[in-house]
């Protein structure tokens, strides 16, 4: 099958593939198409496969300098996800903002009580299910931010450790810097790895001054953005790369 019988039938599907066009060289030209499960299609060296999750993970078509080559990738597949466990004001604060960006949400708690289209009008669907049940469901992948809002134990740790098992670009959790070291000595305690403790972005948000949950949502989204193309967040004014998103340094 050619790579654009191939993008057609991603596209159809609500897939998730990178195609990566040569601009450069003896093989320029070449294209290959690489699904998120690794699969290709395609004219180009077969390695280029290997670049696909970094550049799937930022969810933008980008120009990639490899070797010698120059290389288009041009990235497709549906909205990002944000899962989000805990229906409380922040969550609706959340889905609000993030339908602005197109991003499609899910909030989930085990609390029936708390998970219902009059606490959280906003979220594009709505589950009654504890955190690894919702991890489940969802199944995160590399289009999906997922953060917890709970505050509790019984909640955040399994949570968050099966987050840890998924693809999610993006790991977030509510907390005072001193929940954060306690709740990570409790996952170290419940087998995760020290180095995957790095994935997770606690306490969530940029340094915004947030307040209110609408602000507190902006602060968190903001940091989902950076961290998905590698950025740092900072003041643009202060920054040395290019204003529109690149890949993340060291990725290229």
């Amino acid at each position: 099958m050619s790579v654009f019988d191939e993008l057609r039938r991603v596209v159809e599907t609500g897939g998730r593939a990178v195609v990566f066009t040569v601009l450069s060289g003896d093989t320029a030209g070449a294209k290959l198409l690489v699904h998120e499960d690794g699969t290709t299609a395609g004219d180009a060296p077969p390695e280029l496969a290997g670049l696909a999750a970094d550049a799937l993970r930022t969810g933008r078509s980008h120009v990639i300098e490899h070797g010698d080559a120059k290389l288009f990738a041009d990235v497709y597949g549906p909205p990002p996800r944000l899962l989000v466990y805990g229906a409380v004001d922040t969550a609706e604060a959340l889905c609000r903002a993030a339908k602005l960006l197109g991003w499609t949400t899910i909030v989930a708690d085990a609390r029936a009580r708390f998970a219902t289209r009059e606490r959280i009008p906003g979220a594009d669907e709505l589950l009654v299910a504890w955190p690894e049940e919702a991890i489940a469901a969802v199944q995160p992948d590399l289009g999906t931010a997922v953060i917890v809002l709970t505050h509790d134990d019984k909640f955040d740790i399994p949570l968050l450790k099966a987050a840890l098992e998924s693809d999610a670009f993006y790991i977030g959790a509510l907390g005072s810097r001193r929940n954060q070291e306690r709740r990570r000595g409790l996952l170290l305690e419940a087998g995760v790895p020290e180095r995957d403790l790095e994935r997770i972005s606690g306490p969530a948000g940029l340094d915004v001054g947030a307040e209110s949950p609408s602000e507190t949502a902006l602060s968190m989204l903001a940091e989902m953005l950076a961290v998905r193309v590698g950025r740092s967040g900072g003041p643009l004014r202060l920054a040395r790369t290019r204003i529109h998103a690149e890949p993340p340094a060291g990725k290229k």
